[in-house]
């Protein structure tokens, strides 16, 4: 009979870590901050708007830093993208709040300060959770909606390095 073969559990060796090291440069990052938020427009046209800066080394995105303007219905776009095209598992955006919609609150309803803050945070854990999938760094509505000013809603979904089909 055969010896059973018993798994190699000793530890790899690994270098000690230098001052270089331990306070360089990560080796890849990708941050991405929403914040400053901006109400636009007025009456039943108001809406608000958020910053969305990203900083990078990560080699598949073109620029290493960006700065873009959206609002909530570009995430939606950008959820929707994914659900669609990739094959990800989309984490859940924050809520649409319909119930601060609605005529004659006592608040301020959707453009009140705390719950601004509040889907400014959730926002930007959305587009954190999705940015840091290796499969959506691939997606070119990712790259669009993280590096372009506008979004281009009629723009050929793919992978970033694919080349479009022309007909």
């Amino acid at each position: 009979m055969s010896e059973p073969v018993v798994a190699d559990t000793r530890r790899l060796n690994s270098k000690p870590q230098d001052l270089t090291d331990a306070y360089g440069p990560p080796s890849n990052f990708l941050e991405i901050d929403v914040y400053d938020p901006q109400i636009v427009g007025v009456g039943r046209n108001r809406y608000t708007t958020y910053e969305v800066r990203m900083r990078t080394n990560l080699p598949i995105f073109k620029l290493k830093d960006s700065c873009v303007r959206r609002r909530y219905s570009d995430f939606e776009w950008l959820k929707n993208e994914l659900e669609r095209d990739s094959k990800i598992v989309v984490p859940p955006l924050p809520g649409k709040a319909l119930k601060r919609q609605l005529p004659f609150r006592g608040d301020e309803g959707l453009f009140e300060e705390s719950f601004i803050e509040e889907r400014r945070s959730g926002l930007e854990q959305f587009i954190n959770r999705i940015a840091g999938h290796p499969l959506a760094q691939n997606e070119r509505c990712l790259h669009m909606f993280l590096q372009e000013e506008s979004i281009d809603r009629n723009y050929i979904p793919g992978k970033c390095n694919e080349k479009p089909n022309h007909l």
